[in-house]
C-alpha cells in the first residue's frame, strides 16, 4: 500500500506504532498488545465524545447537520468494528477451550 493513498488520519496512527523487537519477551509483547487495544478503545470513546458535542453544538445553533451525521457515522462504524473484534476474540478463546491436549 503506498503511503500517498493513505489518509493523513490512519497515516499519523502508521507512524506511532513501535514495531516489536525480536528480543521481546512474551510480558513485553503481551503489554504492547494491551497498550494497543487501549488505545484503540480509547479512540472509540474519544469519537463517541465527540459526536455528544457536536450534537450539542448542533442544538445551539453552530455546527451544521453534516458535520454531526459525519461524526456520528465515524462513530457507529468504530463502535461496531469494536463489537466485531470482540465476537472475533471470543470465538477465538472458545476454540482454545475446545483443543484438546
Amino acid at each position: 500500500m503506498n503511503q500517498a493513498t493513505i489518509s493523513p488520519v490512519l497515516s499519523s496512527r502508521l507512524t506511532n506504532i513501535n514495531p516489536v523487537s525480536e528480543k521481546a519477551t512474551p510480558a513485553e509483547m503481551t503489554q504492547s498488545f494491551g497498550d494497543f487495544l487501549q488505545n484503540a478503545l480509547d479512540g472509540v470513546s474519544a469519537q463517541e465524545s465527540n459526536v455528544s458535542a457536536l450534537t450539542d453544538q448542533f442544538m445551539l445553533g453552530q455546527v451544521d447537520v453534516s458535520q454531526v451525521m459525519i461524526a456520528s457515522s465515524q462513530a457507529e462504524l468504530s463502535l461496531q468494528l469494536t463489537s466485531q473484534i470482540r465476537n472475533k476474540v471470543i470465538e477465538a478463546y472458545q476454540e482454545i477451550m475446545r483443543m484438546q491436549v
